[in-house]
């Protein structure tokens, strides 16, 4: 009874640190924090940037404290006064990908880098944390202002305006989702407003999707460019767009992204968002998504609505590549001695704490390339770009082919996980 009574305590003690009163922290504002991010594969330091007031504050205001911890970096705002913790969110960045690559080993580069806060009432502190090989937040660069800082910036530098493609209600009680043009002119903006409404229609095949509508908001931003495409750099193809994406990220040509992050931020903030979609105007195969920054899609590939599903499973829960074949440019991105924090990868160190639970008792752990497994969950080896010592939930999925028609019952429920924290 005394053991009961305890956990009770316990849980209610836990509960009660979660809930963190909005009114008496913030304001109905938000308030952007840039910074710049330098190092190479092995050191790396930050510098603050700019405040900017960011306009309404349109997340959730009753999960302001992260209990996901997905991501391998992590921001955290305390109240200075009281040194209460009033906000925090994980999240994953170009750079922290750029540092597992060959090129990181040879040069020093700087990314520009964004998270966008509730705005405090009173002084506060942040704090920028990054997983160590073991998995474990350690602080690295810490910040103190006050709201009353008079170089806290109040212009919007890039306007446009936005448009519905799928409204359910309040955006501080919904996942706002917001698809932002690159690389279509003025007079392709009937051609992005039709791919928004596809990709929007894709969303809602897949589940858990199909059944979260109601819980989704998801908007489009005109952000004509002054030049139609993208950059091709393998190609010598230079293009004047609104965020600058390109292909050949890390020399990967596939790889469709953008250094530019304070773009992105300042065309995603003419509407509601947790997630940026970045729709670019391009045939030619590419994208890509990184855990609460945003992701990428080659708009008008043949594959373009397979390819969103597949890189907004990064974007949304972090969900890992479930493919080990593929030519990539990371080197060693999943140590083998260590349980990755992505839901839908193992490498056995923690096999308790992923979906063990789910599966049938007598599947053999590994789970043997056999045909009889093929259409269940199992323990697959071959996973996260390596093809031993990691391993993934089922023989195929979306995060491994895009063939595949939908997520494994893992990633499923990451993902569903993620929308409803969003929603509270």
């Amino acid at each position: 009874m005394k053991t009961k009574s305890f956990m009770l305590f316990l849980f209610a003690a836990s509960l009660m640190q979660a809930q963190i009163e909005y009114n008496k922290y913030f304001t109905e504002n938000a308030l952007r924090f840039d910074y710049f991010h330098t190092g190479n594969f092995n050191s790396e330091s930050y510098s603050f940037d700019e405040m900017i007031d960011a306009g309404v504050w349109n997340g959730s205001k009753t999960n302001l404290i992260d209990n996901l911890e997905y991501g391998n970096y992590f921001i955290k705002v305390f109240d200075a006064k009281t040194n209460t913790l009033i906000y925090s969110r994980g999240y994953c960045t170009l750079f922290g990908e750029w540092q597992t690559t060959d090129e990181a080993k040879k040069t020093f580069k700087t990314y520009n880098e964004s998270m966008t806060i509730p705005f405090p009432k009173d002084s506060f502190k942040v704090e920028i944390s990054k997983r160590d090989k073991k998995n474990n937040f350690i602080k690295q660069y810490e910040y103190s202002s006050s709201p009353n800082n008079y170089f806290i910036k109040k212009e919007q530098k890039q306007k446009f305006d936005n448009f519905k493609v799928h409204y359910s209600g309040n955006p501080n009680e919904k996942l706002d989702i917001v698809f932002i043009a690159e690389g279509y002119t003025k007079d392709e903006m009937d051609s992005f407003k039709k791919d928004c409404e596809t990709f929007a229609n894709t969303l809602f095949k897949y589940a858990p999707f199909t059944n979260l509508k109601d819980k989704i908001n998801i908007w489009g931003v005109e952000s004509y460019s002054k030049e139609s495409g993208t950059d091709i750099p393998g190609k010598n193809i230079w293009k004047n767009t609104v965020v600058n994406s390109t292909f050949y990220t890390f020399d990967s040509e596939r790889y469709l992204m953008t250094g530019d992050y304070k773009s992105v931020c300042d065309v995603a903030a003419n509407a509601p968002h947790e997630q940026i979609v970045i729709i670019v105007n391009t045939d030619k195969y590419g994208g890509g998504g990184i855990y609460n920054y945003y992701l990428t899609i080659a708009g008008k590939n043949k594959n373009a609505e397979k390819i969103f599903i597949h890189e907004f499973g990064h974007a949304l829960a972090g969900l890992g590549d479930e493919y080990y074949t593929s030519d990539v440019a990371y080197e060693d991105f999943y140590p083998l001695d260590v349980e990755p924090w992505e839901a839908n990868l193992t490498t056995l160190v923690n096999f308790e704490s992923k979906w063990k639970n789910l599966m049938d008792p007598s599947t053999p752990i590994p789970t043997p390339n056999d045909p009889k497994y093929k259409n269940g969950l199992g323990v697959f080896e071959g996973g996260g770009y390596k093809a031993k010592g990691v391993y993934r939930p089922t023989f195929d999925s979306i995060m491994i082919t895009l063939a595949a028609e939908s997520f494994n019952l893992p990633s499923e429920m990451a993902l569903k996980k993620v929308v409803e924290f969003y929603c509270r």
